[in-house]
């Protein structure tokens, strides 16, 4: 689920408090989903919520990510974690249903 972000001049106390509650329950903007792309050995995520000192997590969500995760072909080297984008990197092959989710920290 996503925060609620309230505007730099927002002065409505509620607003602020509901942005707050919602981080306190592990709410975050920085997930996202991302399918590999087939036939390549790479795929560039571009999510403004990167920074190059974060830590990327990913999620298999289909049997055939599952596979690639479990076989530890699948990862990100910290080179290529930058501001603004993280590139995976994984086999190279024609599947199109490699879906994974992802969860940015830091």
């Amino acid at each position: 689920m996503t925060v609620y972000v309230p505007g730099i001049t927002e002065t409505d106390q509620k607003k602020q408090n509901l942005s707050l509650q919602q981080l306190g329950a592990g709410r975050s903007n920085a997930v996202g989903a991302v399918t590999l792309t087939a036939n390549a050995a790479t795929t560039t995520v571009t999510d403004m919520n990167c920074a190059a000192a974060s830590a990327i997590l990913l999620m298999p969500t289909t049997a055939n990510a599952s596979a690639e995760h479990g076989a530890g072909t699948v990862y990100i080297a910290t080179a290529t974690i930058l501001n603004g984008s993280f590139v995976i990197t994984h086999a190279n092959n024609a599947q199109t249903d490699r879906i994974f989710r992802y969860a940015i920290h830091g």
